[in-house]
């Protein structure tokens, strides 16, 4: 799956297949968000800044605030992966023109869904809903950014069991990301510290000093 598949309804970018091929803009946004996803996965946040800005500017160009809203939720959408608690101002300002799907996704990231919202939630999303523990469904989707967007859902809505974290851990490490397997071993120590597991907590810093070594 494409990294936009975490997105609400109409992709945003057209395949690259497609028959007339797809305008420079779609092009341009898709390849700037895709090296803003990476850039944000492996904390080179001044890349990340300045392949977003193309990447909405690109958007923009088509004179159309409900896929500029659209944009700014993939966006809020990647700092639910890596659990970064900074609230996602980008949408909040366009948020009057984002399409019923696209403001259901933004409620379901911050955990404000409303009646009807699960509905119009992506299969992978919605399937994490419908279940008490999500480890089972996360653990079925294919696409790993999508896997860690619906892992932090969970962990803000009060689900991420430790079966959830580890798939979130597990899938971090597969893919070498480092900013958000920071925080989801760090989610994994602090359950072990409180559980009074200290071989755990000091196996979990191992790999903590791993990716990032004290200074």
């Amino acid at each position: 799956m494409r990294r936009l598949g975490i997105l609400i309804g109409v992709t945003l970018l057209a395949a690259c297949s497609s028959t007339p091929p797809p305008p420079d803009w779609q092009m341009s946004a898709k390849s700037s968000l895709d090296n803003a996803t990476i850039a944000w996965f492996e904390g080179r946040d001044a890349v990340e800044r300045a392949e977003f800005a193309r990447a909405r500017a690109a958007v923009a160009r088509t004179g159309r605030p409900e896929l500029v809203a659209r944009t700014e939720a993939y966006r809020c959408a990647l700092r639910v992966a890596t659990l970064h608690p900074e609230p996602c101002t980008g949408f909040d300002t366009v948020s009057a023109d984002a399409l019923p799907e696209d403001a259901a996704y933004a409620r379901y990231l911050s955990n404000r869904l409303q009646p009807g919202d699960a509905e119009r939630m992506p299969p992978a999303h919605r399937a994490a809903l419908g279940v008490a523990d999500p480890a089972g469904a996360l653990q079925g989707v294919a696409d790993p950014v999508t896997r860690l967007v619906a892992a932090g859902a969970a962990l803000r809505r009060g689900q991420a069991s430790p079966g959830v974290v580890q798939v979130a851990v597990d899938t971090a490490s597969a893919q070498g990301w480092p900013r958000p397997l920071l925080a989801w071993l760090g989610v994994q120590q602090q359950a072990a510290r409180a559980a009074g597991d200290t071989a755990q907590v000091e196996r979990l810093q191992r790999r903590i000093d791993t990716v990032a070594p004290p200074r």
